[in-house]
């Protein structure tokens, strides 16, 4: 990792990009710390445990602490692209036109994203601002009148699609996913914060007789959190190589070739889209917790879409699991594949090319999409049950969800840095 450090840096290219981004999240940082105008901060201090607020801050980068311009992240931003690759399912015939248009299709649609997320990032405002505000006792706003609620809610939009736009840049003119990278930075910044809580609550909180058993619980903890970042980077660099063979017109040499699908073929996006499709209606439900909070409807929903109970846990594992089936195929399409295989004269031995070709893609998927679907349910879910069973600290139940963002970030980025390092080499040996 260190010798890839070190040679990244030696390129130009490689160099500037690393800077531009860590500039992005410079500036990222500084509007996470920019409260809203009109809002006391410190009341969110009054509900800090509700479950809604460790998740917002998961996709926030801790900006909901002092109810920053960027207290929603980019979760309407993925919750629009969520319904847009949905309608897409040949639901929508113009996205499913665009769809196929390459380029121009695509900035058609990325368009048609940005002007949904303006709208959930504004109901989202609107619900988040009157929920806390209910939650603190009328303590979050300052002025009370519709006015005031519509100009938060129109810096927090802004500070959204601001929030978007950086993390276009970072995909265009720096590492990764810009918005991966960010939710990324934004769990890298809470972690010695939550590592702190965590020493607090089982070591320093303690009396003299409980205390050698929290230090004891508490190196468990990290040794577990070790044992399963392992794993985990092990499991998101796992693949199949399926075989691959050329007519004897287009054979350029005699190795071996093969066509890698990871064994997680969605990678983390299945969890920051369930993240998301959490938190939208959670939001949206705060703003109806002053006037319907004790109806039948609104407490079973509000268990629903919370992360603190064992129904809310496993319908997010239950997300997890479909947007893994679901993102798959977005990432893999099994009929292009096909049809660009048999226009490269290329064929999977045993498998007759075009329709079979995609047909055995498509169960290939379906089985790679099963064992990543079981793991990435398995990593999100059993913090979040230790928690709800336990009562241990919510930053665990968690935990499980910042641990697969964290290295399935780390990993895309070092793999991006490879294959730069590696396009340096081949471009001087040419020359």
């Amino acid at each position: 990792m260190f010798s890839t450090l070190k040679n990244a840096f030696k390129d130009k290219e490689i160099r500037n990009k690393i800077f531009f981004t860590l500039f992005i999240l410079l500036l990222y940082r500084i509007g996470a710390n920019i409260t809203v105008p009109g809002v006391n901060a410190k009341a969110i201090t009054k509900v800090a445990q509700t479950g809604l607020v460790p998740m917002l801050d998961t996709v926030s980068g801790g900006g909901l602490d002092n109810y920053s311009i960027f207290s929603l992240g980019v979760s309407p931003y993925i919750t629009a692209q969520i319904v847009i690759q949905l309608l897409q399912m040949d639901i929508v015939p113009k996205l499913v036109e665009w769809g196929k248009q390459g380029e121009v299709g695509r900035r058609k649609t990325n368009q048609v994203t940005r002007y949904l997320a303006l709208v959930v990032a504004f109901v989202q405002s609107i619900g988040i601002t009157l929920g806390f505000n209910v939650l603190t006792q009328m303590g979050l706003v300052k002025n009370q009148t519709p006015q005031t609620y519509v100009e938060i809610a129109i810096i927090m939009t802004a500070g959204t699609m601001l929030l978007t736009w950086l993390g276009d840049e970072i995909t265009d003119k720096g590492l990764g996913n810009g918005v991966s990278v960010l939710i990324f930075a934004g769990i890298i910044a809470r972690l010695p914060n939550g590592l702190y809580q965590l020493y607090k609550d089982f070591i320093t909180n303690n009396n003299a007789s409980d205390r050698w058993q929290g230090i004891l619980f508490f190196i468990g903890i990290i040794i577990a959190i070790l044992v399963v970042t392992q794993f985990v980077t092990w499991f998101q660099q796992a693949d199949l190589r399926v075989p691959i063979q050329y007519t004897r017109r287009a054979v350029t040499s005699g190795s071996e070739s093969f066509l890698p699908l990871k064994v997680n073929v969605s990678g983390v996006i299945p969890v920051i889209f369930a993240s998301s499709f959490i938190i939208t209606p959670a939001t949206i439900l705060m703003a109806f917790q002053r006037t319907h909070g004790d109806e039948q409807w609104f407490k079973i929903c509000s268990e629903i879409f919370s992360l603190q109970t064992t129904p809310g846990a496993l319908i997010y594992t239950l997300l997890i699991i479909l947007f893994t089936f679901f993102y798959a195929f977005v990432q893999v399409n099994p009929e292009k594949l096909a049809e660009n295989l048999q226009k490269q004269g290329a064929y999977i031995p045993s498998v007759w090319p075009g329709k079979d070709t995609q047909q055995y893609v498509s169960k290939i998927l379906i089985r790679l999409s099963t064992v990543g679907a079981v793991f990435l349910g398995l990593v999100a879910l059993l913090p979040q049950l230790a928690t709800n069973l336990w009562g241990l600290p919510s930053s665990i139940g968690l935990g499980g969800t910042s641990l697969l963002i964290v290295i399935g970030v780390v990993l895309e980025l070092a793999r991006q840095v490879d294959g730069l390092l590696m396009k340096r080499e081949y471009v001087g040996f040419i020359r």
